[in-house]
């Protein structure tokens, strides 16, 4: 038996267009799934590889999380879903989160949207017995210099994933999560597009590299997994050491 053969199962992965979600995609993909990815843009083909997007075998659809009544509407092309992976994200730079717009605009996307999104589908989690990772960041345990939204959100996803283990768990819905470290994506380029940033970042990580989306996925791989049957309400670091 392979516990990691995904073949007939119905995954949707909500920030999958790039980036982490996207890497998290592909990896079910490539075990069999059937995968659906939500992005903000119209249509797939607005998504290019030079963002971290791979949209190649997975299915397309809009959705802008920080517009609860378009959860709320959103009508999937699937009557059954056995994995929910929640990665969407957004960050604010140049101080930007310390005004309160656009505080609100990040928790709203970060926090928000996750238990909007969770909510949405937990009828059919709950009937497929299903998984549901949330996606938070090595930033809910060490202060972010500068994105006090970002962080704080990061940090409500960790509570949001240990309570809602807690209460789904009794329905057959395990809820776990990821925590990333550095990642190579375009919303850390204010990061490895600078070399001086780049190189005190990998200072701090044992590994002395960034990770990739791959290795977020082999996580998320996991999880979803009979392998992690027993594993409920936890939040696996995955960041190369850094917050060691």
């Amino acid at each position: 038996m392979n516990e990691l053969d995904f073949s007939g199962r119905q995954v949707l992965v909500i920030g999958g267009s790039s980036g982490i979600g996207n890497g998290i995609a592909r990896a079910f993909r490539a075990k069999g799934a059937r995968v659906a990815v939500c992005g903000t843009r119209e249509r797939g083909a607005d998504y290019s590889p030079d963002e971290g997007s791979d949209l190649d075998g997975l299915d397309y659809v809009r959705l802008d999380v920080s517009d609860g009544k378009a959860i709320e509407e959103f009508n999937p092309a699937f009557h059954a879903l056995d994995v929910l992976v929640l990665a969407q994200g957004a960050v604010i730079y140049r101080r930007g989160e310390f005004e309160m717009e656009g505080f609100r605009k990040v928790i709203e996307v970060n926090l928000m949207s996750l238990m909007a999104c969770a909510q949405k589908f937990h009828p059919m989690l709950r009937a497929a017995k299903g998984s549901l990772i949330i996606v938070s960041s090595t930033a809910a345990f060490h202060a972010t210099r500068g994105n006090p939204a970002y962080n704080a959100s990061k940090t409500g996803a960790l509570g949001l994933t240990r309570t809602l283990g807690q209460a789904w768990a009794e329905q057959g819905i395990r809820v776990n999560g990821i925590a990333p470290g550095l990642v190579d994506t375009k919303m850390t380029k204010v990061t490895t597009a600078n070399p001086k940033r780049l190189e005190d970042a990998l200072a701090r990580i044992p590994l002395q590299r960034l990770g990739t989306p791959a290795e977020m996925a082999g996580a998320a791989l996991f999880l979803a997994s009979p392998l992690a049957s027993y594993i409920v309400g936890q939040t696996i670091v995955v960041d190369g050491g850094l917050v060691l």
